[in-house]
């Protein structure tokens, strides 16, 4: 069993400590404000350098770029207190340009560093089925299977460094272009005088089914748009595959259109409801309510 020092109790944090942990792993963790994580099987660190300190693995799950940034490459950062014989893995959503960055300065110390993302939001991560997509070394990947499969349902390694942070955002232009085609496909179909419920039925068996259209499709007709993965954060992510597609010179319309969406959404105050919640900004725009 390893020793793991995991840096960020958020709700992806805490799930991810909590099945380590289970999986009969020794897990100290800090968080930039004070969190008890002892109700999760781990140990809470005074400081960041205590949480790392003897461990095998340091993990983090961050919020966005500039908590990578604070946290990694701040004065008493991960980077401040690495040790060369230890395992970095960012399970962050960022940018690829700060995990390179991020991957640069690891290896400048000798420390070997993994991008490793993950798809799936508070359910997957407190039942240990999110889906890891990761860049680095292979061998640094296969050896890290001890600690991320606890935490997955599937690992997948996409290559060389950097390649989990660009996969992420290959699919989260997905996710997003599935949840505006879902508002609007639901939208239509209410203002034709469809039966939701109904059309729900149909986009379950169809060659076009998606389990983001069943379980999303089943809350919006409950009016359930509960926080799994707030929609502030989907804001945060479609601007990163935007900035990204961008600096490839990648066409990306369908996202930008559905960055207008979210922003309008978060404009109406949604933004802290379930990413979802894009949706309600759509069947306003239509002038119906998709609740039953």
């Amino acid at each position: 069993m390893a020793q793991i020092g995991f840096i960020g109790m958020g709700t992806m944090g805490q799930g991810m400590a909590l099945n380590l942990a289970k999986a009969g792993h020794t897990v100290k963790t800090w968080n930039r404000t004070p969190f008890d994580s002892r109700a999760l099987g781990a140990e809470p660190a005074a400081t960041m350098a205590e949480a790392m300190s003897g461990a095998d693995y340091v993990m983090y799950c961050l919020g966005d770029d500039r908590a990578v940034e604070d946290v990694v490459f701040g004065p008493e950062g991960v980077l401040a207190n690495v040790e060369s014989s230890q395992v970095v893995i960012d399970l962050s959503t960022i940018d690829p340009e700060t995990s390179a960055k991020e991957s640069a300065a690891f290896a400048e110390k000798g420390v070997k560093f993994l991008d490793a993302p993950v798809f799936g939001s508070k359910g997957e991560t407190n039942a240990g089925g999110l889906w890891i997509v990761v860049g680095g070394p292979r061998e640094v990947f296969e050896s890290a299977a001890e600690v991320l499969d606890p935490i997955s349902e599937t690992t997948h390694y996409m290559g060389e460094s950097g390649s989990g942070a660009k996969m992420k955002l290959v699919g989260n232009l997905i996710v997003a272009a599935q949840l505006e085609a879902l508002g609007e496909s639901l939208t239509l179909a209410k203002k034709a005088g469809l039966n939701l419920v109904d059309v729900l039925g149909v986009l379950k068996v169809t060659d076009f089914k998606s389990p983001i259209f069943d379980g999303v499709g089943a809350a919006v007709v409950a009016g359930d748009y509960s926080p799994s993965f707030a929609l502030k954060w989907m804001l945060k992510d479609a601007n990163l595959v935007v900035a990204f597609a961008e600096r490839l010179g990648a066409p990306v319309p369908a996202t930008r259109s559905t960055r207008t969406t979210i922003e309008k959404a978060i404009a109406e105050g949604w933004g802290e409801e379930n990413a979802s919640a894009l949706i309600k900004a759509l069947s306003k725009e239509g002038g119906v309510d998709l609740a039953s």
